[in-house]
């Protein structure tokens, strides 16, 4: 069971299941300031649990909905594109901004994404310093710039119904 939240509110969920790229992303936004609480998941299973507060997150606060989602489309057990239109189709959440972030530069892909709302489409660049320099525009756009809509209780993702 993961831990509770701490009262700080998740700012970027990453959805990573290659280490060293969660590594690299990790260092860039700690490097720049860029966000002070990150979440990283590894698989679309562990993204959708994550969001909708079932399986191992169901004592996680569902009020504290990411700022933004950086997500991987190649994930093991539910792929991003599934992550993606299930995150779209829910009124819930489909105000969150997702920014893919993959190493896809197939044509499908991005426009697959598009077709299911995604935010932005971003092919990882192959080289360290540009990796780091795009994953430090991500954070310093959607967490800085970006101007995204306050979240409306009768929007707000509910609990299940648990015995007392």
């Amino acid at each position: 069971m993961k831990e509770p939240s701490t009262g700080r509110h998740v700012e970027i969920l990453l959805v990573e299941d290659n280490p060293d790229d969660v590594e690299l992303s990790l260092r860039a936004l700690k490097k720049y300031k860029i966000a002070n609480r990150i979440e990283v998941v590894r698989d679309g299973a562990e993204a959708l649990d994550f969001i909708f507060g079932e399986g191992e997150y169901a004592e996680r606060s569902l009020e504290d909905v990411p700022r933004v989602i950086l997500l991987d489309l190649k994930l093991p057990k539910v792929t991003g594109l599934e992550v993606l239109e299930r995150l779209k189709s829910d009124p819930r959440t489909r105000s969150i901004p997702v920014v893919v972030l993959t190493s896809s530069r197939e044509e499908r892909d991005i426009v697959q994404s598009y077709e299911l709302g995604v935010n932005s489409y971003i092919a990882k660049p192959v080289d360290f310093d540009q990796f780091t320099e795009a994953v430090r525009q991500l954070g310093f756009y959607w967490l800085l710039l970006n101007q995204a809509p306050t979240p409306d209780e009768s929007n707000a993702l509910p609990r299940r119904d648990r015995p007392a």
